[in-house]
């Protein structure tokens, strides 16, 4: 076995139809660090809510150059606007009703949307949805950081779909 680094990356038979729509985040770094990973599954749009932010490109690396990264300034408005689009809401998120990912098929056109890393997404945020789905903690603290989950969320996607 002989180490390779810095692969190609595989070809996408088709552009990837899903979108990282982020709540209001507290830290560029988290925001960096969703890219990173998008920016390896083939993602190319992030939407961040709040405060307009940047990606750190020590952090996202290569993906700061191929993630097309748009700021707005609430999530409500978003979420209907990608829903009128076609999207799929999936939220990210511990809820009452939420899918356990590791049961839970990825509609191809999907917007996963990411809640802030202290409270989450609002009721108001929540109802918008037209899911949620939530990876299993077997251990404390009762969830993951919201960067190292939506990795994991994106793998998941990417699992589904391959191709594209």
């Amino acid at each position: 076995m002989e180490h390779t680094r810095h692969r190609p990356p595989r070809e996408l038979t088709q552009p990837r139809e899903l979108v990282v729509v982020c709540a209001p985040l507290r830290s560029n770094v988290n925001l960096s660090r969703i890219a990173r990973a998008a920016g390896c599954c083939g993602v190319t749009r992030i939407i961040a809510t709040g405060r307009p932010m940047k990606l750190d490109p020590e952090v996202a690396r290569d993906a700061a150059d191929t993630i097309t990264l748009e700021n707005r300034r609430s999530l409500e408005p978003v979420l209907k606007e990608l829903r009128k689009e076609g999207y799929r809401l999936v939220g990210l998120e511990q809820t009452t009703n939420s899918h356990d990912i590791h049961h839970y098929r990825f509609p191809r056109r999907t917007a996963l949307v990411i809640g802030n890393e202290r409270t989450g997404l609002t009721d108001e945020e929540l109802a918008l949805l037209d899911e949620a789905i939530e990876i299993p903690v077997w251990g404390l603290p009762h969830s993951y950081n919201a960067a190292t989950a939506t990795c994991m969320a994106l793998y998941e996607y990417c699992r589904q779909w391959p191709e594209g």
